[in-house]
């Protein structure tokens, strides 16, 4: 469980992939849901 382990995050960071243990960052914009408006389903 080290810098050559693929699963691990010290891992992903030594080969710079991402995964599960290391996601890569997204942008607010993306993480956000729109929001709907409530007025037109009176």
């Amino acid at each position: 469980m080290g810098k050559g382990d693929k699963k691990t995050k010290k891992g992903k960071i030594a080969i710079g992939s991402f995964g599960k243990s290391r996601p890569a960052k997204t942008s607010s914009k993306q993480s956000k849901p729109a929001e709907k408006s409530t007025e037109s389903k009176k």
